[in-house]
């Protein structure tokens, strides 16, 4: 009798594990099944734990289940992701993919299974498998810091510094494209000198650069969206740079967490009298390096909307109906349908009203306001 009690016992809890498993990391709605399955790169960059949780926020309460996954820079495990979601009975795809290219082939798959696929942030390259792709303008982000940097220029003659995203990265090249087109004018007429790129210096008197031509210069300033690599590409930089080459200096930093890293350097070289240096993302860390002066600008790409609008368009396509689109991005196969959402630049003088009184952030989480 006791060993029939034993049996039962372990069968109720092998049950149990069971239905814990299945449910996995769902959020939002309940069933067994997930409706909206989502890949993110990485949650080794704060920018992508940030989305994280705002696409939590947005799922709270809705019908509709979803899980999240991270892919830690690795597009085997991201494609490993993806079969997992597939494996789960998902009908819509959100995925931010770590290499644009090499995600092709897992969209492939999920569309093969009849499910809907929307690239989120970073486009997917070299394929007819995806439906929409929901994006800040990218271009508009590497304007706007060049922008900054020529409104912040001194005088004629000042070393610039040109720092990348990754090269598997479209939006790398998107923001670098951006920012050489507001640039590459004011380095032709003197104001800026480059001072950090042979490939950069050699296209110095072209206003538009063809994806080969901008891959050469991301090839030699790349940070690979890295710190560590960042730090360690500024350090060299400084080391073989001439005196002419510091004093008062711009740097196109691609991001905050580069920015940070590339500022550090930058700040620790008692020859570099100043500079002004860019990022994006409005990372936590970035606001309060920004509210004590050690770094220019961001641009804030608020990703509550971004987030917004891709959960819009799942809802919309599991509901039937078809998503609303701003415009088009071409991947190298098809024209992806976009949804486009703009960005705002944010320095020590509005960092206040645009980030703490939109309730995008908290007043105590810094020092210094």
């Amino acid at each position: 009798m006791k060993k029939m009690k034993s049996i039962s016992l372990l069968l109720v809890v092998a049950i149990f594990s069971i239905i814990v498993a299945a449910c996995g990391n769902n959020s939002g709605g309940s069933g067994g099944k997930v409706s909206v399955g989502i890949v993110l790169p990485t949650k080794d960059e704060p920018r992508w734990v940030q989305d994280e949780q705002r696409f939590k926020d947005a799922l709270s309460g809705t019908k509709y289940t979803t899980e999240i996954l991270f892919s830690q820079g690795s597009s085997a495990k991201e494609k490993e992701n993806v079969e997992t979601l597939i494996n789960k009975g998902i009908q819509v795809l959100i995925i931010c993919p770590h290499d644009g290219a090499a995600a092709a082939a897992s969209v492939e798959a999920a569309k093969k299974e009849g499910i809907k696929v929307i690239a989120y942030d970073r486009l997917i390259t070299d394929t007819d498998a995806v439906d929409y792709y929901v994006t800040f303008d990218s271009e508009s982000v590497g304007a706007e810091q060049a922008k900054y940097l020529v409104d912040n220029a001194k005088g004629s003659g000042q070393p610039l510094y040109l720092y990348a995203g990754a090269a598997s990265d479209n939006n790398a090249f998107l923001f670098f494209s951006g920012a050489w087109k507001v640039l590459q004018p004011k380095i032709a007429d003197g104001t800026f000198v480059i001072a950090n790129s042979s490939e950069a210096e050699a296209l110095k008197d072209k206003a538009e650069l063809s994806r080969d031509e901008l891959g050469k210069i991301i090839g030699q300033v790349t940070t690979n969206w890295d710190a560590n690599e960042a730090k360690n590409k500024a350090q060299t930089h400084l080391t073989s740079a001439s005196a002419e080459q510091k004093g008062d200096v711009a740097i196109l930093a691609p991001n905050d967490g580069t920015a940070r890293s590339i500022a550090d350097v930058f700040g620790a070289d008692s020859a570099v009298t100043s500079y002004v240096i860019t990022g994006q993302d409005a990372e936590k860390a970035s606001i309060q390096y920004i509210i004590d002066g050690k770094q220019s600008m961001t641009v804030f790409k608020d990703v509550r909307t971004l987030v917004t609008d891709a959960m819009g368009m799942a809802v919309s396509i599991l509901d039937g109906k078809t998503p609303e689109t701003t415009g088009s991005y071409n991947n190298g196969v098809i024209d992806v349908p976009a949804k486009q959402t703009n960005v705002i630049v944010v320095n020590k003088d509005n960092v206040k009203a645009e980030l703490i009184e939109s309730e995008y952030y908290k007043a105590d989480e810094f020092t210094g306001l």
